[in-house]
């Protein structure tokens, strides 16, 4: 919360400055004299142009201004004032021998504060020059408060949007704890979750670049599903080990039971996302794990859907968990080259894989060697 006290002693008011705008010698004397009594600091100028030039070199914070003045008269000078961002806030008074509606009303139209005709009395004119730097005074704190307040609010922002940050750095590091968890399960899987999310990145990058892909794949999408990637085989955990670590080929009833897995986590997903609807994050989890082994022609599981109704983030999962898998040790095989690899994916395009995700996979072959060698299994080298 804001200090009100603080806040007033953090405005410091000084002494008033006053430019006084005359031609004439003998009037710009007197009233710096009474300004000078006052207890105010006065400046005094010629002509308007003279006044102009002084108000950019010094801040002023009244002008007591002449109207009748050779090369630019005070209508002029008051309307440059008013029409200026840096000058339009301070006040003017008109001073002048002319006593007629008129120009008193003009005066006022254009911007100035008051209007005294000469000769003035001194006592009226000391009640309005410190009845105008008063409004000013009172002016210039506000907009002080309103700077203070702003300030104050965008740090507060900026730290509500770090704690927010490292709150859902915090969430997704304990959703990617959870996914190593169900992976570690399997003892040969090692950096895959790792490799996956990089792998996807690659891919969310290059379709990025397409037109069809532009108004879909934007910062916040690749962050979220890099960020869920770990989750397409979080179902695993309702999966016996058994199946699960078999090292031979699955009898049709385990390939079954192994199929389940996506239904598994998309349920758990979605209870999730009951109790914190509208998460982006769990949305996409949701999407990933239920379709990461949909195939482009409907033969894939769970629902054997087709083509474009399959989630665009299932269909960049199915191919880069199949790349991973391919080029990784299991249980059941030895690690394939990346060409044996790239060469099984170039023909599952438009059967296994999306065209589009295959073309952009085939755009981006050397980020994927260098992700493969930077995310190296522990108990096996890298097969290239």
């Amino acid at each position: 919360m804001i200090d009100s006290k603080t806040m007033g002693q953090e405005i410091e008011t000084e002494k008033a400055k006053i430019l006084v705008v005359d031609d004439n010698s003998v009037n710009c004397k007197i009233v710096n004299d009474l300004i000078i009594m006052m207890g105010y600091d006065s400046v005094m100028a010629e002509n308007g142009l003279y006044a102009l030039s002084t108000l950019e070199k010094q801040e002023c914070d009244l002008v007591l201004l002449d109207i009748r003045m050779p090369d630019m008269d005070g209508y002029q000078v008051l309307e440059y004032m008013k029409n200026d961002s840096r000058l339009c806030q301070i006040p003017v008074i008109m001073i002048s021998a002319l006593d007629d509606m008129e120009s008193v009303v003009r005066c006022i139209e254009n911007g100035a504060e008051d209007y005294m005709v000469k000769p003035f009395n001194h006592t009226i004119l000391k009640a309005r020059i410190n009845a105008c730097l008063e409004r000013k005074l009172l002016h210039d704190k506000e907009n002080q408060y309103q700077d203070q307040i702003e300030k104050f609010n965008l740090d507060l922002q900026d730290r509500v949007s770090k704690q927010v940050s490292e709150i859902t750095a915090a969430q997704r590091a304990t959703i990617f704890a959870m996914a190593k968890l169900a992976e570690s399960r399997d003892p040969e899987t090692g950096e895959h979750l790792l490799r996956i999310r990089e792998y996807v990145r690659i891919i969310c990058q290059r379709l990025c670049i397409r037109s069809e892909y532009a108004a879909i794949i934007d910062d916040d999408y690749i962050e979220n599903i890099c960020a869920a990637s770990p989750l397409h085989d979080i179902g695993k955990v309702g999966i016996s080990d058994r199946i699960l670590l078999k090292p031979g080929k699955l009898t049709k009833e385990e390939f079954d039971e192994m199929k389940v897995h996506t239904i598994i986590g998309a349920e758990t997903l979605r209870e999730v996302n009951r109790l914190h609807a509208g998460n982006d994050f769990v949305g996409i989890g949701i999407e990933i794990a239920e379709s990461h082994h949909e195939k482009w022609d409907g033969t894939g599981y769970p629902h054997g859907l087709v083509g474009e109704d399959i989630p665009l983030v299932g269909r960049i999962l199915a191919l880069t968990d199949v790349y991973d898998a391919l080029t990784s040790k299991r249980c059941y095989k030895e690690a394939f080259s990346h060409t044996r690899s790239h060469d099984i994916i170039v023909e599952g395009r438009g059967k296994h894989f999306d065209p589009d995700v295959v073309a952009a996979f085939i755009c981006a072959e050397k980020d994927f060697l260098n992700i493969r060698g930077r995310y190296v299994d522990a108990e096996q080298e890298v097969a290239l």
